[in-house]
């Protein structure tokens, strides 16, 4: 069985989508209705745009949900998930490929979404370290022990590997713990925020009303959703937890092992990059892996 996986934000690159635009006809199109929808030219900066022009959240998710979803698009028949997952910003690319929701949407949800969170970031001063060499058990219990800032498990990305986030000075406090209790180390990554934490509140409060005034179908294979990592079809329980995903951690490495447990023998990662094919061979090395 085979499961397809789509990459979140990070996986942005120079030029992203820029040869699939001159070569396809189809992808093309689907980059001229995505610059309509959005009332800008998205498609400037990601073929021409420097690392820091990419790197604006506004611009960020919607080129990275785009460079994924045509790739899904173009690729046709050839695109025949028994299972999807995205990881973050990535799940609402593997919704709207596999039709849980429209492209248009899903891009109008992407924008929405990117602007909800840059203002939060805006809010406080916020961001995000990753965690490595320690079990995910001990990161929480030292993390969890921190009570006078905001500091939360955010992504659990492979063992060994676990992204925190929070305050910025609740993250200092936890480096220092952290590196105390025995971390291998703790590197605080240059992000604009703290995701997948209570500080994304107000931006999960404006979403919100964006998917509640959505329309979802059922999927054409179970999506397997960040907030608890199990499989779902049914369109309301994946609107409810697509509302809770702002503030609650990305659940990789129990997502995969789910859907290994569940038959899954091979993942695809359809869009820029290999960095979720590095994180599922550090879960399991036996199941293989390749890229769309």
């Amino acid at each position: 069985m085979r499961a397809y996986v789509f990459p979140g934000q990070g996986a942005q690159f120079e030029g992203m989508g820029k040869e699939l635009y001159e070569t396809n006809a189809q992808a093309k199109d689907l980059f001229e209705q995505a610059n309509d929808l959005l009332g800008w030219r998205i498609t400037d900066i990601m073929f021409h745009g420097t690392k820091e022009d990419l790197t604006q959240t506004k611009v960020t998710q919607p080129a990275v949900f785009l460079e994924s979803i045509v790739r899904a698009k173009i690729a046709g028949g050839a695109f025949r998930p028994d299972a999807v997952a995205g990881h973050s910003l990535g799940e609402f690319t593997a919704l709207a490929a596999s039709g849980a929701l429209p492209f248009e949407d899903a891009l109008r949800l992407v924008s929405q979404r990117a602007f909800a969170m840059q203002k939060a970031c805006e809010l406080v001063d916020s961001t995000m370290a990753a965690v490595l060499g320690m079990e995910d058990a001990e990161v929480e219990r030292v993390v969890g022990a921190i009570q006078s800032e905001v500091v939360v498990a955010a992504n659990y990305n492979s063992p060994g590997q676990l992204v925190i986030s929070g305050s910025r000075k609740g993250i200092e406090l936890a480096v220092n713990k952290l590196t105390e209790a025995g971390a291998k180390r703790v590197l605080v990554l240059p992000v604009g925020g703290a995701f997948h934490s209570p500080l994304m509140q107000p931006a999960q409060d404006e979403l919100e009303q964006a998917i509640n005034a959505t329309q979802f179908a059922r999927p054409i294979c179970p999506v397997y959703q960040n907030v608890h990592a199990q499989p779902v079809t049914d369109p309301e329980e994946i609107r409810k937890n697509l509302v809770a995903q702002l503030t609650a951690p990305v659940r990789w490495t129990q997502t995969i092992e789910n859907m290994i447990a569940n038959g899954i023998t091979e993942f695809v990662e359809v869009g820029a990059g290999a960095v979720l094919r590095g994180l599922i061979r550090k879960i399991n090395k036996d199941v293989a892996t390749d890229g769309l």
